[in-house]
């Protein structure tokens, strides 16, 4: 039945199709819109991301964050339109860019959500959830942006791809040890040549069983899980997906369906079947080994083929029956041959192709280095044969193989020892890589220590995924070293991680530091061997230039700079793998732990000790003005000290020569008479102490300010080291101790002995104080130096003897204050701070240097170099003079005791001529001395001074 259509219908009809006209360009219009969208997303993400060199650390390695948009697009989810957002969806809305750096993990379930369910109950799954780092994600198995459909053979999930991708983790010698019991071995290699292995890879038969058949694709479980496809109880059901007759191909095995009701009662199929060596072996007539050596053991058996004329073809069939390859037939290597022939070897195709039992470990070669040469038809590349021999090959752990840990130093270095093809063709820095290795703490540990736990050339660059180091998949790449040698280093490599020059960013220009970087590649070292200490610190000094420039002013570093390398250095202070920043509480020099690290060296160390600046430096006025200020008083004393005694010194010249001629005739006059005596014996005595002492420290100690120098290095080594040295060195202050402490006494005993008060004494005509006098003296003797006038008519003690004088009280007073705060500064910065050890230190070491230099130069002119005097002065060694000399050099002490009538109680006889030149030699022994070290620091402060 029909009704009529009315104007109505008509115009229901009419709205109806304007409705559907709407609803058709509002979807043309959202579907152009999510294309623009699609489009402004992938080009906004590419406006980072098509940077091929954008990376991020993760889980410390290099990650490449280049999205490489015509991947893409070839991708599954490129062909379906899927934009960066829909999985990326963290970033949807996001309008500041970039983006955070870290971001949450993409969520495949969103879309796949069965598979994800299955994977989240799954080894891998729990894994993950676990934190384990190795277990693999979806993208770890399919891909990030190349996902393709599992039948492009380009898929990593393409039948003939999955068992080498599952053996990325599951090979041997991988992490997964580390994290999960596996009770199989070398699974990879055994799945290659097991008769699944040899159907898919030989045959090509797609039907073959691959990992995911057993194991399945998502719901991975360890065979004991009773939900797992490899338990016990499920084995027979997931054999039978592919082997269906099970019970009548092993009917006199198990009865009816028994396997499957009660399958405890009969072996599981693995119990026969090994789970990844299955395979079934099967030679045909003709073809036994015993047929092979029939012509192969004759030893004068040569080839005769082009490839093959000449070369013997002889197999010593004891050698192959002691090798690793025992049990495998001549034609499982030789393969093609055919039975029927005279001679089936004359039908071997093709040279042996190890890849039929090792496909893993062949593929992993001809991504190597050596493989991608060999490919291009060099023929310096190492085979197979090369490194594991032809019929003799012997399993790794027998001490005649080839490969066994001892011989591989040997074998690698056959090619790349000084002189072999690789070292020839080598052009970069490493050279003698063997030779090293062998005189490195890990070749001398195999080769003299036996220890076959040490590292050898494959535990670093892998046994045949050999590359550059410069290729990022290398296990010797930058970004990998760590992880390299972390396989050994476990402890190290987990500091090292935490350390900030794992986590921290380089500045400058430079890289942060890796394992090679200090420890070098080949020549590595023990840590607590006196090279490692010496070159560690200049290689921090390759980044931290102007904090190890800045170390070598320090004590430390000075002491470093001479070879004593049980100082403090850099690893001691801040650590050797550990270092943090010092304001990182777990940093060694934190405010909780800078003085548990000093007392490792200074027992008895505390808070205000801690305070000294370790590598405080004198130039930095901003920083640490009081260092600055304090060297800049020291050097304004030293500078205008040599200033005022230096003009006074040739002032003096020109007189000095107009006497010399009178001097030695007056002394030639006076041979055999009596003599005036100016110093008593104790005088004497004292006098040679310091020359002693002063030399004694002056040497020592001018080896420690010029450290940086090689005459000073030089020094210290025919000192016996800095450690002689040092000893050397507190004797002569404590010498110097004794004899200003026995000269104070003397002092002492003698105005009591005159009767006359401390101020009579001292301050009086005849005292060691200047006076007035000295002053006038002072003037007078500068116009006699310019003809002005005549000399002045001195007393017992000249003004510039009382400047030497007085300059020892001071410089005790300096340089023994200062020198005992740095002997013991523990015990002195428990009342002053910390910085004032920084501070004795300028003061130690510019004031006697100040000292050194006036002693061996303006006080050897006064005394011993003015050429009225020349060469030397010997009345401080015998305390005597001639008569005539006193009268001239000191007429106002003369007319005194003759005033006095007390002149013959000083006249003497001379002393014996012998005893007076073992004196003289023993002055030239100290002239010499003190006139050799000022060369030395003259030379130090033109051509070195820092």
């Amino acid at each position: 039945m029909s009704f009529p259509r009315g104007p109505r219908h008509q115009d229901r009809r009419r709205r109806g199709g304007l409705l559907w006209l709407a609803t058709a360009m509002a979807s043309l219009g959202l579907a152009l819109t999510a294309a623009d969208a699609l489009a402004q997303d992938a080009d906004t993400c590419q406006m980072c991301h098509d940077d091929r060199s954008l990376t991020k650390n993760e889980r410390g390695q290099v990650k490449s964050l280049y999205f490489d948009l015509g991947v893409y697009n070839r991708s599954v989810h490129g062909r379906e339109g899927i934009g960066c957002v829909d999985c990326h969806q963290s970033l949807a809305g996001v309008e500041d860019w970039p983006h955070a750096e870290e971001l949450p993990d993409v969520d495949c379930g969103t879309c796949h959500d069965g598979v994800a369910a299955q994977y989240a109950g799954s080894l891998h799954g729990v894994g993950v959830s676990q934190g384990v780092p190795i277990a693999p994600r979806c993208w770890t198995c399919h891909g990030a942006h190349d996902i393709m459909p599992p039948n492009d053979p380009a898929s990593k999930v393409n039948r003939f791809n999955i068992p080498v991708m599952c053996g990325r983790c599951h090979r041997e010698g991988e992490a997964i040890r580390e994290y999960a019991e596996v009770s199989q071995d070398s699974i990879l290699a055994h799945y290659s040549f097991s008769i699944h292995g040899e159907g898919l890879y030989k045959r090509g038969l797609t039907n073959s069983a691959v990992c995911s058949d057993c194991h399945t694709a998502h719901n991975v479980r360890n065979h004991k899980d009773p939900k797992s496809s490899i338990h016990r109880d499920n084995i027979a059901g997931m054999c039978q997906s592919c082997h269906g007759m099970i019970e009548k191909v092993h009917a006199k095995v198990i009865e009816g369906q028994l396997w499957e009701k009660e399958p405890s009662k009969v072996p599981a199929c693995i119990e026969c079947h090994e789970p990844h060596e299955i395979r079934r072996v099967y030679y045909g007539e003709g073809m036994a080994d015993s047929e092979c050596l029939k012509c192969h053991a004759q030893k004068d058996l040569v080839g005769a083929t082009p490839a093959n004329a000449g070369r013997s073809m002889h197999v010593d069939h004891a050698m192959l029956a002691g090798s690793a390859h025992v049990k495998t037939a001549c034609i499982q290597c030789h393969t093609g041959a055919t039975p029927s022939h005279a001679r089936p070897c004359d039908t071997v195709p093709n040279r042996v192709d190890c890849s039929i039992c090792h496909a893993e470990v062949v593929e992993t070669y001809k991504a190597s280095i050596h493989g991608k040469l060999g490919a291009q038809g060099d023929k310096d590349v190492p085979d197979c044969l090369v490194c594991h021999g032809r019929h003799d090959i012997l399993k790794r752990t027998n001490p005649a193989s080839m490969t066994h840990v001892r011989n591989i130093p040997d074998m690698c270095g056959k090619c790349h020892d000084e002189g072999g093809v690789a070292d020839k063709r080598y052009e970069g820095t490493e050279k003698s890589m063997v030779a090293n290795y062998k005189e490195s703490t890990h070749g001398r540990a195999l080769d003299k220590s036996g220890l076959v736990v040490t590292a050898t050339c494959v535990d670093c660059h892998t046994t045949h995924a050999i590359m550059p180091s410069a290729d990022p998949a290398s296990s010797v790449h930058r970004s990998k070293v760590d992880v390299t040698c972390g396989k050994c280093h476990e402890g190290v490599d987990r500091e090292f991680r935490q350390s900030i020059h794992f986590t921290g960013e380089a500045k400058d220009g430079h890289r942060l530091p890796m394992c090679n970087d200090c420890h070098t590649s080949h020549q590595i070292a023990r840590t607590d061997a006196e090279g490692f200490r010496l070159r560690i610190v200049a290689q921090c000094g390759t980044c931290h230039e102007h904090v190890t420039e800045s170390y070598f002013e320090t004590y430390h570093g000075k002491v470093f700079a001479l070879g004593y390398t049980e100082t403090a250095s850099c690893s001691d202070c801040h650590g050797q793998h550990s270092i943090q920043k010092p304001d990182n509480p777990a940093s060694t020099l934190s405010r909780d732990n800078i003085v548990g690290t000093c007392a490792k060296c200074h027992e008895g160390a505390h808070r205000q000790f801690a305070g000294y600046l370790t590598h405080a430096t004198h130039h930095d006025k901003t920083k640490y003005p009081v260092i600055h200020y304090t060297w800049l008083f020291m050097t304004a004393l030293l500078v205008g000290t040599f200033s005022v005694f230096g003009l006074h010194t040739l002032l003096w010249l020109p007189r000095s020569f107009q006497a010399l001629r009178h001097s030695r005739q007056l002394r030639k006059q006076a041979a055999g008479q009596k003599q005036f005596r100016r110093f008593n014996r104790l005088n004497r005595t004292l006098h040679i102490m310091v020359i002693v002492s002063f030399l004694t420290l002056a040497v020592t100690g001018m080896t420690l300010k010029f450290s940086y120098l090689p005459w000073a290095q030089t020094l210290a080594r025919a000192l016996g080291g800095f450690q002689s040295a040092g000893t050397l060195h507190r004797m002569g202050a404590i010498l110097t101790f004794f004899y200003f402490t026995r000269h104070i006494y003397d002092l002492y005993c003698r105005r009591k002995q005159s009767g006359k008060s401390w101020r009579e004494f001292v301050f009086g005509p005849d005292g060691m104080f200047p006076n007035q006098r000295d002053g006038q003296e002072f003037i007078g003797t500068l116009k006699w130096f310019l003809g002005r006038g005549a000399r002045p008519e001195y007393g017992r003690w000249t003004y510039w003897e009382k400047f030497d004088y007085f300059a020892v009280f001071w410089g005790v007073a300096m340089i023994g204050f200062s020198g005992l705060i740095l002997w013991f500064p523990e015990l002195f910065t428990r009342v002053l701070p910390g910085w004032f050890i920084n501070v004795a230190q300028i003061i130690h070491s510019d004031e006697a240097l100040l000292a050194t230099g006036f002693i061996f130069t303006i006080h050897f002119f006064n005394t011993h170099f003015r050429p009225d005097r020349f060469p030397m002065d010997p009345v401080i060694f015998t305390g005597r003079m001639t008569l005539e000399e006193f009268k001239e050099d000191r007429p106002r002490e003369y007319e005194q005791l003759v005033r006095e009538g007390r002149l013959e109680e000083h006249m003497v006889e001379p002393l014996p001529e012998g005893f007076v030149k073992a004196l003289k030699t023993f002055g030239f022994v100290a002239l010499t001395i003190g006139l050799g070290l000022v060369v030395l620091i003259i030379w130090a402060v033109v051509f070195g001074y820092r």
